[in-house]
């Protein structure tokens, strides 16, 4: 009896079983689903940046000498005309000293011929107007005496020849007054060594003038290259400046992208050394040309605030920029599309009457892991996601959540965090 009891028992159980098998396979699989609902979605790129300044100069000496001192340290801000290095300057110094003591003589040789030597140059005019006067006098009486017999010839000779030698007097005279005149050629020929005693005391000015470095503007030490006592020669960076002005943020963003980027585009910063300092900015300038050899292209961000203290020259920043949003959009996820998407056009499966039906949708804004919906499916229909689903099969649905964003790459990035407002990042990997 126990036996037979025991068989009836173990009989019933198969065919219980069996006859849940059948209803499972007549229900079909369970897949993962999901209800479509509209919610928004922030399409990003992520980046790393420089920092850069508008310009950087390098100063340097333009002439050869020995560094006296050097007055300012790395990270030092300096202002317009300060000096930075001094070289040793006593032999310019002396040289400049004998330049306005040449220009000071020259000077003295004009002053004197406009003034004494024109009156010496009067008076020699004034004697030998008298002594030509006194020697035409003496000629007639010499010339009359010799006609009356009381003169010899050679007496008249004599006195032609000191008529001859006070007439060549005077215009001596005469032309000593027309060389101190302004026109004069003594007076032009002193004006040109003053004019040249001039330029040589202006050129020892300016070399002494190249020992000393100045700023040539606001601006902050980046490096300095020099210390006391050195040796420096024309065409050696000593300092290498950066000139104040707006603090710039400059990226190498793959090509890829260029389609979703555009001047004014707001973005969120941070410095791997200060996470918790974010601050923002905004796209200044995309470059008109690509890098060929790294496919990528240029973009400058300028900041939205006063730049942080923290940041330095060519620090490294990771860059967040918003380059899309929908405030209510339909949202599924990428792995919920089945085959390839042509242009906008995609296919999923939904659940109707417990099973798997195909449906084309039509697809707008895309992020890493989601897409948005524009037509083919409405807030409320159940979108499959197994992947050896096909259409027509049979299909138990099990809901579960996802949240656009949530698998987004770069935790840590600006966007951490993010994910409730269905924010998704498209990462740049082209490496710092």
């Amino acid at each position: 009896m126990r036996r037979r009891w025991l068989a009836v028992a173990l009989g019933t159980a198969v065919l219980v079983i069996a006859a849940t098998v059948g209803a499972l396979a007549l229900r079909g699989p369970q897949v993962d689903a999901l209800v479509l609902q509209s919610a928004p979605l922030v399409r990003t790129l992520q980046f790393s940046a420089r920092v850069a300044t508008l310009s950087r100069v390098d100063v340097g000496s333009t002439v050869t000498g020995r560094v006296a001192q050097v007055r300012v340290a790395e990270g030092a801000q300096v202002r317009q005309g300060d000096v930075l290095v001094q070289l040793e300057s006593e032999e310019l110094r002396a040289a400049l000293a004998q330049a306005v003591a040449s220009q000071r003589q020259a000077q003295a040789r004009l002053t004197g011929l406009r003034s004494s030597g024109r009156t010496a140059a009067q008076a020699a005019r004034a004697q030998a107007d008298a002594t030509l006067q006194a020697a035409s006098a003496s000629l007639a009486r010499v010339q009359q005496l010799v006609a009356e017999g009381f003169y010899s010839p050679a007496q008249l000779d004599e006195a032609r020849r000191a008529v001859d030698v006070a007439r060549a007097q005077q215009l001596s005279a005469q032309a000593q007054i027309l060389a101190n005149a302004d026109a004069g050629t003594d007076v032009v020929q002193a004006q040109a060594q003053l004019a040249l005693a001039q330029a040589a005391t202006v050129a020892a000015q300016a070399r002494l003038a190249q020992t000393d470095l100045m700023a040539p503007a606001d601006a902050r030490v980046l490096v300095r290259a020099v210390e006391p006592g050195q040796i420096v020669q024309p065409g050696k960076a000593l300092l290498s400046l950066a000139l104040a002005g707006p603090t710039q943020l400059v990226a190498q963003v793959d090509e890829r992208f260029l389609d979703q980027l555009q001047p004014g585009q707001k973005a969120a910063v941070v410095a791997d050394a200060f996470a918790g300092q974010r601050f923002a900015a905004r796209v200044l300038s995309i470059a008109p040309s690509v890098d060929a050899q790294r496919g990528a292209i240029e973009v400058k961000f300028a900041l939205e605030q006063q730049a942080p203290a923290f940041l330095r020259e060519d620090m490294t920043l990771s860059v967040e920029v918003e380059t899309a949003r929908r405030e209510r959009a339909l949202v599924l996820p990428q792995a919920a599309l089945r085959g390839a998407v042509a242009g906008d056009a995609g296919t999923v499966l939904v659940l109707q009457d417990g099973r798997a039906q195909a449906r084309s949708v039509r697809l707008g804004l895309r992020t890493l892991d989601a897409v948005e919906v524009l037509d083919g499916l409405k807030e409320g229909d159940t979108v499959l996601r197994g992947g050896a689903l096909q259409a027509g099969d049979r299909v138990r649905a099990r809901t579960v959540a996802w949240t656009a964003g949530a698998a987004a790459p770069g935790a840590g990035a600006p966007g951490k965090g993010q994910g409730a407002d269905a924010g998704s990042a498209l990462t740049n990997a082209m490496g710092r």
